[in-house]
């Protein structure tokens, strides 16, 4: 396969695209108007009840601070917190599991996260949701948890 080379000095510049009946620029610059309504805009306020709100972060770590007693892990990072959600009302509802209904502390546990959530400055009440479904698995436990346990 053989290719021809042709060198040339210069290539026109093509014509610019035109608009049939648009007015003329008159020696002005199109306004971005695409950015002002995004450029006025004001960060949100983080929601304090949202994940990354401050009385959400408390009840977060209210959790961190119980430990299983046979695992030397938090609950929260050993997975058996499946949801946390904080009320305007000043509510908490916290929804967990065990490793198994089997627990040694399954009538203790549930009672002291709702004692240790209640106590959190800014939190008048809070329910415990104790699930089975879905079962507890040590994929549910976080890289710091395995990480403490051998398991990484």
């Amino acid at each position: 396969m053989s290719y021809e080379v042709e060198e040339v000095a210069g290539v026109a510049t093509p014509p610019k695209a035109r608009v049939e009946g648009a007015p003329p620029a008159a020696g002005r610059e199109r306004e971005r108007d695409y950015l002002s309504g995004f450029l006025s805009q004001k960060p949100r306020e983080d929601s304090p009840v949202e994940p990354g709100g401050a009385l959400y972060e408390a009840v977060v770590d209210a959790l961190k601070e119980i430990y299983d007693p046979e695992i030397p892990v938090n609950i929260y990072d050993l997975g058996l917190i499946y949801g946390v959600e904080v009320a305007e009302a000043s509510h908490a509802v916290v929804t967990m599991t065990l490793t198994t209904p089997h627990c040694p502390v399954a009538e203790s546990m549930p009672a002291e996260v709702e004692l240790r959530v209640a106590a959190v400055p800014g939190i008048a009440t809070c329910d415990v949701n104790l699930v089975w479904d879905p079962p507890w698995d040590p994929q549910k436990m976080s890289d710091d948890a395995k990480l403490e346990l051998g398991m990484l």
